[in-house]
């Protein structure tokens, strides 16, 4: 898959500390089944060999239902497991430094705030934009809001992608018509979810309708 046919209208970000007793691998899969587009796998607080594991499955599953997998922060993960690219923080490596080590052919994605950071990821290569938080999340601390005028700004002056995040689900979803977003990226309005498959159905529909 060409970097620029890439789909970002419904972009997953996974959560396993929401799951309960819930399969993970299921839930991921029947998420894509739904219309997820990007799947980002994000693990925080396990040991390197054991995010390997977890990564090598789900790149299996993705590279099954043709769908890019990203990986967040670890930019090694990334490279050994050949994922399609990596989800760089404000505080993670730098993406001209990314971009060194991954080759051009990768994807790489920044997270910003606010038209500086965007103008700075956009220089530096960066493929798209994750700009959030939009709304109040309780699934990542430490977060810096981003008002829905700045999302607009963004959209308006920077040439790439922007997938918005933070809080967004089903019932606020539509107070980000005429931002000219790519895409939204959620956790716990799929993960937390009984039925993945159904919340992601009716968040892409939901986003078809945005544009």
């Amino acid at each position: 898959m060409e970097k620029s046919d890439i789909d970002y209208t419904l972009y997953l970000c996974t959560d396993r500390s929401c799951l309960g007793d819930r399969d993970f691998y299921e839930i991921v899969r029947n998420a894509i089944l739904g219309g997820c587009s990007v799947v980002q796998l994000r693990e925080k607080n396990i040991e390197t060999r054991e995010y390997i594991k977890i990564a090598e499955k789900v790149r299996k599953m993705t590279r099954e239902l043709s769908v890019p997998l990203i990986i967040n922060d670890r930019v090694d993960v990334c490279m050994a497991i050949d994922a399609d690219g990596v989800h760089l923080g404000q505080e993670d490596m730098e993406v001209s430094m990314a971009r060194k080590l991954l080759g051009q052919n990768k994807i790489i994605g920044c997270s910003a705030h606010n038209l500086t950071e965007a103008k700075k990821a956009f220089e530096d290569g960066a493929d798209y934009l994750g700009v959030g938080a939009i709304f109040s999340t309780s699934t990542k601390k430490n977060t810096v809001d981003t008002s829905i005028e700045a999302l607009q700004e963004i959209c308006g002056k920077i040439k790439l992608p922007v997938v918005a995040i933070g809080g967004i689900k089903e019932e606020n979803v539509h107070l980000l018509a005429q931002t000219k977003i790519s895409g939204i990226a959620v956790v716990s309005a799929i993960m937390a979810k009984e039925d993945s498959e159904m919340a992601a159905k009716k968040l892409r529909e939901l986003v078809g309708e945005l544009k």
